[in-house]
């Protein structure tokens, strides 16, 4: 327990780096009453269109030093929940574009950030690099006209900050030179309750074509 929070420090490092790598101060506390404002303001900058799923609610998104999310949904009578994370990367990748043809400056390729922050809060999560890591096939990623995608199977450390949950699984999609989209699904019970609520928020986004 002695090395749980410098674990999240650096966990939480490594998130604010590469979501600031490009552009600076897009996560920035949301307040209650503008919260759907400004997530469909950021779906809108990703190319990314929402339907609100049916049986949810929303609910304040977290925004810590360890955890910054843009939205949040809760489904009571299965007892799961949802955090909702939206990038866009159109100026992230003009920036990665122009460094590569100055060859003045190294930036990582904005299309990664799928990986980079899903991972990092895998282990923020879980507290090791034990989880289980799966590509999203590529029949599924067309449904949401994605390109590339992870999903992270988690057992959780027992934490306060995400009300005790046991487990977790984390969906990570991007569409290239576009959009990331991060959302973490909480829960005690993996039966099919959750998995169908998984279904259902999941089927909730897309990718403009």
């Amino acid at each position: 327990m002695k090395q749980s929070k410098p674990l999240l420090f650096i966990v939480f490092f490594a998130i604010f780096f590469y979501c600031s790598l490009y552009t600076f101060a897009q996560t920035k506390p949301v307040p209650a009453n503008s919260q759907r404002k400004d997530f469909y303001l950021l779906l809108k900058e990703a190319d990314l269109k929402f339907t609100f799923p049916s049986g949810f609610k929303e609910v304040k998104a977290i925004n810590n030093d360890y955890f910054s999310f843009d939205f949040a949904l809760e489904e009571p009578q299965h007892n799961c929940e949802v955090w909702l994370m939206v990038r866009s990367q159109k100026q992230n990748w003009l920036s990665y574009e122009n460094a590569q043809n100055n060859k003045k400056t190294e930036l990582a390729n904005p299309d990664s950030m799928y990986v980079d922050i899903g991972k990092a809060y895998a282990i923020g999560l879980t507290g090791s690099q034990n989880f289980m890591v799966r590509n999203i096939p590529a029949d599924v990623l067309a449904e949401y006209n994605a390109d590339a995608g992870k999903s992270y199977l988690l057992n959780l450390r027992d934490m306060q900050v995400i009300h005790h949950y046991k487990y977790a699984l984390i969906v990570s999609l991007q569409k290239n030179h576009t959009g990331t989209l991060i959302a973490i699904f909480f829960t005690n019970y993996k039966d099919p309750d959750f998995y169908r609520d998984v279904n259902c928020v999941s089927h909730s986004f897309k990718f403009t074509p």
